[in-house]
């Protein structure tokens, strides 16, 4: 049952990733070849300040949020 359901998500990550340029390029804006910005954020949780360059070749995932 959590095989099932760990691949429903990876599925639907993938779909997504997948129809970003798509919809990138339906705004007319392109990111290709261009930096992305430094992370900002007013509070890390769980862990000390990260930035891009920590990252680099590792498989990042971003959770936004506002509360209520």
């Amino acid at each position: 049952m959590q095989v099932q359901r760990s691949g429903r998500i990876v599925a639907a990550m993938a779909a997504v990733l997948l129809a970003l340029p798509a919809v990138a390029a339906a705004a007319g804006t392109s990111f290709l070849g261009q930096r992305p910005p430094e992370i900002e954020a007013q509070r890390w949780i769980n862990t000390d300040p990260l930035s891009l360059a920590s990252l680099r070749g590792r498989v990042v995932l971003l959770e936004f949020w506002s509360p209520g």
